[in-house]
């Protein structure tokens, strides 16, 4: 889930630079075994770090600078198919391939556009994902190129794929797919010439269904996310995990094929409330069209979305980690799920989280979805039904933005203090939470252990 670039010599410069003397610094042997970690961790290999090496805390800034650029350089030094140069819209088109895993698609390769309007702003371009829908391929990519040059964005980047199989591969939130936009995020994040805090997903139909389920599944990377067309039962999309991102959704009337009005008119229903109760967290901006079938206008998102940021830091969210084709994500913001509290695969677990004067509170709940409504035969209406947690592990990363780590900490677990006491800042917690999130702006210095009971 990126092109000002640092030179080979530079890079190496920055890391032994900060090897030189210590205080809290990471060292040239302790950048080396740190960079094999991050490399194992690309390959998918069962791998763990650990250095209990503290950190003063007006050393913070520095060393967690140190860790993101072992992990630049180990990401760099990682054979893969990178990012292609953007290209500007106006200009004859190049094209960039992935391969997706074998094992997750057969025969997968994904063509893609990456498209530059404008010239880049100083923080960088804010970067957008289009999802096409459910036609013919080609045309429907062919579409979505089109329509980038009516969208009134700029400056802006667009990441336009193609799907790479079609039948039942015809899904934009499988885990093949999850694979891609994670190598997107992380590749971005890495680029110089993107916004880390402007990123967001759309797509239209097809694209639609896939936007609202990722919106939900990888809302702390995104500033917002924009559906058109669409309209998914909200148990592949919990709205509550919206919190602190732009929610776009605009369908029509009319649009009447697998509910996908009803089920709009439903998400806007949700998300109001959940406004009201949690003022200025939950910003929508859902539509149902007057007298609009399937087509709709489709130039009035990715503007509405691009005048939104993301706060990486939020002191409020709600996850419900819920699985999406098979998988489940193992972090949330500044939550780490190590055991889960689950107690079997029909249950979600639900984890709310207030930060306040160096105190977390956080609840755990079990949720059972009950559906209530079929429409042709597939369930769109549920009720959910939630059991405080009684088990499972944490782990709660800490940063100098949310929390004074010159002073005790407290966490409270359904009404229980589970922790209270001073954090020590070590490599080992921004390591670690480098490799979960791959994001700059979660390079956490601390980080706390939680026993659900």
């Amino acid at each position: 889930m990126k092109r000002a670039i640092i030179t080979a010599a530079f890079a190496l410069t920055i890391v032994f630079s900060y090897a030189c003397g210590g205080n809290g610094k990471i060292s040239k042997s302790q950048a080396k075994k740190i960079k094999a970690y991050f490399t194992q961790t690309l390959q998918d290999a069962d791998c763990s770090y650990s250095n209990g090496k503290k950190v003063k805390i007006d050393n913070i800034a520095k060393t967690r600078a140190a860790v993101w650029e072992c992990w630049s350089e180990a990401v760099n030094g990682y054979s893969e198919e990178k990012l292609i140069a953007p290209f500007s819209i106006d200009e004859p088109r190049d094209t960039g391939y992935w391969h997706l895993p074998e094992a997750l698609e057969p025969s997968a390769v994904m063509p893609y556009y990456f498209i530059e309007k404008g010239e880049q702003p100083e923080a960088g371009y804010p970067l957008f994902l289009y999802m096409h829908g459910s036609g013919p391929k080609k045309s429907e990519w062919a579409t979505g190129f089109s329509l980038c040059h009516s969208y009134a964005d700029a400056p802006s980047l667009h990441f336009i794929p193609q799907i790479p199989n079609e039948g039942e591969w015809y899904r934009w939130a499988i885990q093949s797919k999850q694979w891609a936009w994670e190598k997107l995020l992380r590749l971005a994040f890495l680029s110089g010439n993107i916004d880390k805090n402007r990123i967001y997903f759309y797509g239209i139909s097809e694209g639609g269904y896939g936007s609202q389920r990722l919106a939900s599944f990888y809302a702390d990377y995104l500033a917002g996310a924009g559906p058109m067309a669409g309209g998914e039962p909200l148990k592949n999309a919990p709205m509550e995990n919206l919190a602190n991102i732009a929610f776009s959704l605009r369908t029509g009337e009319h649009d009447y094929g697998f509910a996908r009005n009803a089920m709009t008119a439903n998400a806007a229903k949700t998300i109001e409330k959940l406004a009201e109760e949690h003022p200025g967290l939950y910003k929508n901006f859902i539509e149902i069209v007057p007298g609009m079938g399937h087509g709709i206008n489709y130039e009035k998102t990715t503007p509405w979305l691009s005048q939104h940021t993301r706060n990486p830091h939020p002191t409020y969210f709600y996850w419900e980690d819920y699985d999406m084709y098979g998988r489940h994500r193992t972090g949330f913001y500044n939550l780490r799920v190590n055991e889960t509290s689950r107690n079997n695969d029909e249950e979600r677990t639900c984890y709310e989280v207030n930060i306040k004067d160096n105190t977390i509170e956080m609840t755990v709940k079990n949720a059972t979805y009950t559906t209530t409504q079929a429409i042709y035969n597939i369930p769109m209406f549920f009720e959910r039904d939630y059991q405080v947690a009684t088990k499972g592990n944490v782990t709660l990363f800490l940063n100098e933005e949310l929390f004074d780590l010159s002073k005790p900490v407290k966490v409270i677990v359904n009404g229980k203090e589970a922790f209270n006491g001073k954090v020590t800042p070590t490599i080992e917690a921004m390591v670690e939470s480098c490799a979960e999130y791959f994001d700059p702006e979660r390079v956490f210095p601390a980080k706390i252990d939680i026993e659900i009971k």
